[in-house]
């Protein structure tokens, strides 16, 4: 073989801004959406840092509000919030009240910062007594048709306080089409929904279900999120929300479904997220605290794989460091 008959792709990595220039994935501040813990509290002043999530806190709307400040002055743009009630009970009511706990927030972060978009979680889990994401009956099993109409009217209260984004994680059967009309009938069609559409049942949830208190009482979750096992009904899954309404799809978790993002973007034509799941950080920040990783090298690395692989925009509890390094 002569002299220069070989690929010689060393040639566009020989320096930094070669290697811009070349860059095929850029991870921009667009791309992040930071998760918020907000608490009903009558402490306006307060903050618990979450053990299995360092550097994340549970806050009050104005310890929340503040901190939002300081992370756009970073460069933030987009936020989602998790809601944690004063009190529970069986039918989740808190989720749907028009003073509850993640309306409260929506209606002062958008008052504060009218150019930040919030995107809100729909679902029961946080504020139902047995932690489930849907209505129980007397034998346990967790009622699919009579959730939706109280997803819908959560969905409903969150847009009337303002959410740019609504954003269902529950995983029951018709709940976009739910959504959507709802939203629809009481004059948001403007408002798009970005569907939690591919959510699998994952072990590596743990840290969050501390975070927003929404533990299963009993039993667990597998028989409404997907089996991690399955890759096909992803597709089923994905394009039966954007039949119902969806505008924008989901991913959940990334890291170990990078395939599956991966199989969505390159068969839906519209905007995909993955979020960068609890478990995912907490095993990050584990692996940095103990100096084995680079904190800088490591999370970026993390988060390009996921916007590599197919996502539009990743939900992330490292938004606010990774600002800070862009």
């Amino acid at each position: 073989m002569l002299l220069g008959e070989f690929h010689r792709g060393r040639r566009l990595r020989r320096t930094p801004t070669l290697r811009e220039m070349v860059r095929e994935t850029e991870l921009r501040p667009q791309d992040l959406i930071q998760g918020y813990f907000v608490v009903e509290t009558a402490d306006k002043d307060f903050e618990r840092p979450i053990p299995s999530l360092p550097g994340q806190s549970q806050f009050s709307v104005d310890r929340l509000v503040a901190r939002v400040g300081t992370a756009m002055d970073k460069g933030l743009r987009s936020l989602i919030l998790f809601g944690l009630p004063e009190k529970k009970d069986p039918e989740g009511s808190g989720a749907y009240a028009a003073d509850g706990i993640v309306q409260q927030a929506v209606a002062r972060l958008k008052d504060a910062y009218p150019e930040l978009v919030v995107v809100t979680d729909v679902c029961l889990c946080e504020y139902t007594s047995h932690g489930h994401c849907g209505l129980v009956d007397a034998h346990g099993e967790v009622q699919n048709d009579p959730t939706l109409d109280l997803l819908a009217q959560t969905a409903v209260s969150q847009a009337r306080a303002g959410a740019d984004i609504i954003a269902p994680s529950d995983m029951m059967d018709g709940r976009v089409a739910a959504i959507r009309l709802a939203l629809d009938e009481a004059g948001f069609t403007h408002i798009p929904i970005l569907s939690y559409a591919v959510k699998y049942a994952s072990a590596f949830y743990g840290p969050f279900r501390e975070a927003a208190d929404s533990a299963p009482a009993f039993g667990d979750r597998r028989g409404y999120q997907m089996d991690p096992a399955n890759v096909r009904e992803a597709l089923r899954e994905a394009a039966a929300d954007l039949a119902e309404g969806a505008d924008m799809l989901m991913v959940k978790p990334a890291m170990p479904y990078l395939d599956v993002v991966r199989l969505v973007r390159d068969n839906f034509d519209c905007p995909v997220a993955a979020y960068q799941v609890s478990g995912e950080y907490a095993m990050l920040k584990a692996a940095i605290a103990n100096g084995w990783l680079d904190p800088k090298r490591s999370v970026l690395e993390a988060l390009t794989g996921i916007k590599r692989a197919g996502a539009d925009c990743i939900i992330t509890y490292f938004a606010e460091e990774v600002l800070e390094w862009l």
